[in-house]
């Protein structure tokens, strides 16, 4: 399995490589061999977490020196729970301790988190260094890994410190998903499965055909191929069209909204960030139905494929709906003080909308408890 996807972008476009194996090739992609010339610095920091740098930590390292890297390494605690601005001090205590330049490099080995946080202190070290993505996990793979959005998080709400910044590189290794844990797997099939409703409706036919989503073991490797190719490219165009989210790139929340909510109120424990998604995709729909943008059909397929993947479709026991309406008046979409929301209007189709009538989300919120 080997492709390149390109993000084009007015300034900073760089490649998306999917390959097999291509982690041992790591030191090669960023120096060129394998690619364009990135005219990166022999200077990198790799950033991981425990369990991510112990099983493939030994093989980055290896591939870079090998490719005449000087490289140093940070591990930070896994967790959703640990993506603040205190683990972000570590990183900046190791990038001056290892006298990091602006011809630098940072290079985020992990899943979401690690990628968000080893892009935005690239983004603030020395003003702005380089930052290569190698995704470990699906959800990484398919979303949090394109796109240039870095941050961390807030104690009130999710992402709400970061900038853009974005990759040098984003090197994809089908592989490493071998060792990833089935209920992160699911998690991923989550932005996969947003990617099928909002944008690319051939992607969602094909989940619809695959018998079980639930775990890696039962896909082979053509649905695979599908759909890292399918949702890296999605990404890739909506990001090549709008960086910053000025307009077309919201889009890409559809189900976060409320999925953000669920997570910062279960605080980043009991809920991850994939099964928050899908239950957003959830409430999303049927508020769709509700004011009749989205028929209801279209609806009970997406549901179905949520639960095909093992994933949510109700809200967390305990979790109170006046607390997930207010905290969604903390959302970063939030404009004049009115919460956008992403909706579909047909498989493969959406918009984003500021008019869903209160009483809409009370009652979609209350029928989900």
């Amino acid at each position: 399995m080997q492709s390149v996807i390109h993000v084009n972008l007015p300034q900073n476009s760089y490649e998306i490589a999917i390959a097999s194996g291509s982690l041992d090739k790591l030191g090669a992609w960023m120096s060129g061999e394998e690619s364009k010339p990135l005219n990166l610095g022999k200077k990198v920091l790799v950033v991981s977490n425990p369990a991510i740098f112990k099983r493939y930590g030994e093989r980055a390292i290896g591939s870079l020196t090998a490719a005449g890297f000087e490289v140093a390494s940070c591990i930070l605690p896994a967790g959703e729970q640990y993506k603040t601005l205190t683990s972000l001090q570590k990183i900046y205590n190791l990038a001056l301790e290892n006298r990091l330049e602006r011809s630098s490099t940072m290079v985020a080995l992990g899943g979401g988190v690690i990628g968000d946080m080893t892009g935005f202190a690239a983004a603030s070290w020395l003003r702005g260094i380089n930052f290569v993505q190698v995704p470990t996990s699906l959800l990484a793979m398919v979303d949090a890994a394109i796109g240039g959005k870095t941050g961390v998080n807030h104690p009130k709400g999710k992402n709400l410190i970061g900038a853009f910044h974005q990759p040098r590189l984003v090197l994809i290794d089908p592989d490493v998903l071998k060792t990833l844990p089935p209920r992160e797997f699911r998690a991923g099939i989550a932005e996969v499965i947003k990617y099928g409703v909002i944008w690319d409706a051939d992607l969602f036919a094909k989940l619809e055909q695959s018998s079980r989503l639930d775990q890696l073991r039962y896909l082979d490797e053509e649905i695979l191929q599908i759909i890292l190719k399918h949702s890296c490219q999605a990404k890739a165009i909506v990001v090549g069209k709008d960086e910053k989210e000025s307009g077309l790139r919201a889009l890409l929340n559809y189900g976060h909204t409320i999925g953000h909510a669920v997570e910062s109120l279960t605080g980043y424990k009991s809920v991850n960030h994939g099964e928050a998604v899908a239950i957003g995709m959830v409430a999303a729909g049927q508020i769709a139905v509700d004011i009749r943008s989205w028929n209801k059909a279209a609806a009970e397929r997406q549901n179905e494929l949520i639960k095909k993947a093992g994933l949510p479709t109700k809200l967390p026991t305990g979790l109170d709906v006046e607390e997930i309406i207010n905290s969604l008046q903390t959302d970063k979409k939030v404009e004049s003080g009115k919460v956008r929301f992403v909706l579909p209007t047909q498989i493969g189709a959406a918009t984003v909308t500021d008019r869903v009538p209160p009483d809409v989300l009370r009652q979609v919120l209350w029928q989900m408890q």
